[in-house]
């Protein structure tokens, strides 16, 4: 594990920013929160002209005081700062919806601002905890891969260093972080796994599970990568709109199940849900729904996805499973 760089040390965060290529300006997603805080306050000393960006989604009260938060942070660090109102829309699965809204907004700001990253706060506590939760829900190899570093323009240059570090950067700041109450409410699986679960798994293996976790998604990342490049070359075989079946039942299974998975893209199918996709490939039935309210078939030698009539709900935790910070 990292620790976060010092502040006053010009090397060190040089050093940081490098460890990314990151380079200015650069879009920092900021809830108001200690992560999303500390993270500015780095990005600010390491001279990357980051511009604060904060999404209210408007789905609890005090979301304006948690732009204050923001802004206050902002003017502390002499960096812009800007909030954005986002409509979730109506339906199911809130968070996913949620989620897809707020990184809509954060890439349209970067596009607006000619930026060239967004970075988000998530830390290796997050991500040992995403692997966890991703456990749980059956997500297969890149599950335990759990969040990745850098996924086109966003960035998580926190990754590598451990929450309790980071927020001891945000306590220097003289500016008191958001305290969302629902991150200690256990209803959410994540909370679940974050208060009760990963201490009592540490306490039982005598160690600290974060380094582990975040060592072994480290690893199984750069396997899923080669995967992922090889599933894809199949699936521009195949059709990416609407796989042939043949080509698809023809190539080696755990090849052309990464294939069903990369043409669903997120929120990633679970394994049940993908073994139902298989049984469309392989002609055992003709169509299936799978979380997320889709549906998928297969006509005239090709599979088709679209709407369920009746939407499958899909959990918090599949929605979102890289947490909100």
């Amino acid at each position: 594990m990292q620790a976060p760089p010092d502040l006053g040390d010009a090397a060190a965060l040089r050093a940081w920013a490098n460890t990314d290529s990151l380079e200015s300006p650069v879009v920092v997603a900021c809830s108001g929160g200690p992560d999303s805080l500390a993270l500015l306050a780095i990005a600010a000393r390491a001279l990357l002209k980051p511009v604060a960006v904060h999404v209210d989604h408007g789905l609890r009260e005090g979301s304006a005081r948690d732009s204050k938060v923001v802004e206050d942070a902002a003017n502390l660090l002499g960096v812009e700062w800007q909030s954005i109102v986002v409509d979730v829309g109506n339906g199911p699965n809130l968070e996913a919806r949620a989620r897809s809204a707020r990184y809509s907004a954060l890439a349209k700001a970067r596009a607006d601002l000619g930026a060239t990253a967004i970075l988000t706060g998530h830390t290796a506590d997050d991500l040992a905890e995403t692997v966890l939760i991703n456990t749980l829900r059956g997500a297969g190899l890149s599950g335990l891969a759990g969040i990745p570093r850098r996924n086109g323009d966003v960035v998580r240059p926190l990754l590598d260093m451990r929450r309790d570090d980071v927020r001891a950067v945000a306590m220097t700041l003289g500016v008191t972080p958001v305290d969302d109450p629902s991150n200690a409410d256990e209803i959410h699986r994540r909370n679940w796994i974050r208060h009760t679960v990963m201490p009592l798994l540490s306490e039982g293996a005598g160690r600290d599970l974060v380094p582990l976790l975040a060592r072994q998604a480290a690893v199984i990342a750069e396997d899923v990568a080669l995967l992922d490049a090889l599933a894809d070359e199949l699936l521009s075989r195949a059709g990416s709109e609407e796989p042939a079946v043949r080509i698809l039942r023809d190539a080696p299974a755990a090849l052309s199940r990464r294939a069903l998975r990369r043409w669903i893209g997120p929120p990633w199918p679970s394994i049940a849900d993908l073994a139902r996709i298989e049984s469309v490939v392989t002609g055992a039935t003709r169509a299936t729904e799978i979380e997320g309210g889709i549906r998928i078939s297969r006509k005239e030698g090709h599979l088709r996805r679209g709407l369920s009539s009746e939407p499958v709900t899909l959990s918090n935790e599949q929605a979102n499973s890289e947490g909100v910070q």
